[in-house]
């Protein structure tokens, strides 16, 4: 077909006639675009296990109806679900998410579209578009359950004893459309079976799963906005009874294209191959200065320290604690060895924490519990546990511990409203905590112990800092992981052994000459960031290419980011010292910890915010829109990312990562990925 018979009038001029391809590998189906002259092709196909076959199929349909051949190609950009998979050694290929690929295909397609709805097989997103240049403006994805995607309907069609195709069709004969209450593909299953024993008709629940669907979407844009110039794509797009219950959920009519939707992604991919094209094809060079940290000795004297722990071989009692408001300075006074309790555990460990606690409560939680119950032998080795609470799933993490594994004390943290008498109540608790020490120890405290403490720990922690503060660097020498794994020695070995490295880190780092392209910057907030969890740092860090310059969580460099007064009253200083650090969420009031995190990311001049929180947070989940707010408020672009322990949501958690870089890059024309970069026009 022609080129103007689909494409807006007004973007006309801006296709350049080169020969490109884009593809599009989705979940169930595979899509491909060939622009060559003033011409438009297309191809369809089943999505099949190999995914570099499926592009090869659609490769080859477009060249057999296009007369050309491959040598003709001069650029290919792949995007969707099978997009990682995707190679063509003989012709320059990139890869875009399908994110950025819908907004440009609905851009191309239709100028005055600034909202996209897209459901595939697997995963729906809501997308703001810049009307202006067919860019993401803000983007909201599902998390990994199916509901509200095509693999609900697909589900819902086997249920009523219909083709998926005609679902939809079916959906429109409803009278009386049935309630379909669950957010749950699992749930709703049953309720459709319940309502086909009721004797309701096959129209009336097609209409039901199309309206609770609809919901869904309805929810998703909540997060975004919906502006007018609403456009439907992605594989469901097809599905009249899903665009009839959005319209009537929305109020708002859905544009029509000239091209099936269903091919916007893969247009919006040829439309970046010729971006890519005419910007010479070529990548950028890698970020950062070349320069990786090595940090074995560091994880051998961890493996150390907590084997002499196991063993007892030192002789010392050892105590494990669960809050960074812990004063450590009075634990090393005490001549007792400290871990803190951070583990992440796997699915079987939150498996079998979850037996002792509730299933709201997060993995963090129940990774604590699960170590205990597994036997895990630096937890089973304690002494004692003690948990200055913060987060009310603490606690009864805390008190749980006592009940089944080890004998524990709680120490409660004040809030903040009235500082004065917080710190008066919190010296009287660390008073407490000395005494419990010392009974534990056999050992008196002295007043001048403490300070002797104070004074290393204070040293220990400005030397992070000093680290921390080389990623103020255009290029830093380390990146977040590695920051995270520094900081993870900080709970596990004594003060004296910490000075030693951290300098001699420093002095490392701090040689490493500042230079290279300059990498996207984010920061990552909210949550806890547990031993172990570095999943997500590696995704942004090694397989998306940008950095983490900072932290704002409370196993990161924001909880060693203050120093203790070494004169007077040391009780009164340890009190004063903890509490005025950046608080946790759960010390109310909370504008103060939300001017701190967004003051954060304005010192490391972080282009965008990484929110990341467990599921079921009581802390950082529920609070997160007053977050949310005041980055707006700043100009920060935040990505919210729930997580929990499991896998399963690798490649979802990719795509969302690598769409939100794409973003940040296209807002500052800066390197957007290991070896690639977007430029303006793309």
């Amino acid at each position: 077909m022609k080129i103007e018979e689909v494409i807006d009038q007004t973007l006309i001029p801006a296709i350049t006639g080169a020969t490109v391809v884009g593809i599009d590998i989705g979940s169930r189906t595979g899509k491909a675009v060939l622009f060559t002259g003033g011409e438009l092709f297309t191809a369809q196909t089943p999505t099949g296990i190999d995914m570099q076959e499926t592009s090869d199929e659609l490769l080859a349909e477009l060249l057999e109806v296009s007369g050309l051949k491959r040598a003709d190609i001069s650029y290919i950009v792949g995007t969707g679900y099978g997009r990682v998979a995707m190679h063509f050694p003989e012709i320059p290929h990139q890869i875009v998410t399908e994110i950025s690929c819908h907004a440009m295909g609905a851009h191309y397609l239709n100028a005055g579209i600034k909202t996209i709805i897209d459901i595939g097989g697997q995963d729906s997103k809501g997308i703001k578009v810049d009307q202006e240049t067919g860019r993401v403006v803000e983007f909201v994805m599902n998390d990994k359950c199916a509901a509200g995607t095509g693999r609900f309907l697909e589900k819902v069609a086997q249920l009523l004893d219909l083709d998926l195709s005609e679902l939809g069709k079916v959906a429109l004969e409803a009278t009386k459309p049935s309630e379909i209450s669950s957010q749950c593909v699992v749930f709703a299953e049953s309720e459709v079976i319940s309502l086909r024993a009721k004797g309701a008709t096959q129209e009336d629940i097609a209409a039901g799963i199309h309206l609770a669907t609809a919901r869904r979407v309805r929810n998703l844009l909540s997060r975004i906005g919906l502006e007018p110039g609403l456009a439907f794509s992605g594989g469901v797009s097809n599905n009249v009874g899903m665009k009839k219950a959005i319209e009537d959920l929305l109020e708002h009519p859905i544009s029509e294209f000239k091209l099936d939707a269903i091919y916007a992604g893969a247009l919006g991919a040829a439309v970046h191959a010729q971006h890519y094209l005419a910007a010479g094809g070529r990548d950028s060079q890698e970020s950062g200065s070349g320069f990786s940290l090595e940090l074995t000795e560091l994880e051998n004297r961890i493996a150390k320290q907590q084997e002499t722990i196991i063993t007892g071989a030192d002789g010392k009692k050892k105590v494990g604690y669960l809050c960074t408001y812990t004063p450590l300075e009075l634990i090393n006074a005490a001549g007792v060895n400290q871990v803190r309790l951070f583990k992440m555990g796997n699915t079987e460990v939150v498996a079998s924490g979850e037996q002792i606690t509730q299933s709201v409560f997060c993995d963090f939680t129940k990774s604590i519990l699960g170590a205990f119950k597994e036997g895990d032998p630096l937890y089973k080795s304690l002494d004692k546990v003690y948990t200055f609470y913060t987060c009310d799933c603490i606690k009864k993490v805390g008190e749980a511990i006592g009940d089944f594994f080890a004998p524990a004390d709680i120490y409660i943290l004040p809030r903040l409203r009235h500082k004065e008498s917080s710190r008066g109540y919190y010296r009287t608790e660390i008073l407490n905590f000395k005494e419990d020490l010392e009974k534990l120890s056999g050992h008196t405290i002295t007043e001048e112990e403490v300070r002797e403490q104070i004074k290393i720990y204070n040293q220990v922690r400005a030397v992070l800092k000093q680290i921390s503060d080389l990623r103020k660097r255009d290029n830093p020498p380390l990146k977040g992981k590695d920051f995270l794994d520094l900081i993870k020695a900080y709970y596990y070995l004594p003060p004296e052994e910490l000075l030693i490295l951290y300098q001699e880190l420093y002095d490392t780092l701090s040689a490493v000459p500042d230079q290279g392209a300059k990498p996207i910057r984010l920061m990552m907030a909210g949550g806890i960031v547990a031993d172990g969890d570095r999943r997500l740092l590696e995704l942004i860090e090694d397989t998306v290419g940008a950095r983490v310059v900072i932290e704002d969580h409370c196993t990161g460099s924001r909880n060693v980011s203050f120093q203790i007064s070494e004169a007077g009253d040391p009780y009164q200083a340890l009190a004063e010292g903890y509490l005025d650090q950046s608080p946790c969420t759960r010390m109310k009031p909370l504008q103060e910890r939300v001017v701190i995190s967004g003051d954060l990311a304005q010192e490391y001049k972080a282009d965008g915010i990484l929110y990341v929180y467990l599921k079921f947070c009581p802390c950082y989940g529920q609070i997160k829109h007053e977050f949310f707010r005041h980055y707006q408020k700043l100009g920060i672009p935040v990505l919210e990312v729930p997580i929990d322990y499991s896998a399963s949501d690798q490649g979802q958690l990719k795509t969302r990562l690598e769409a939100f870089i794409e973003v940040l890059g296209e807002r500052g024309g800066v390197t957007t990925g290991a070896g690639r970069k977007n430029s303006q026009s793309a």
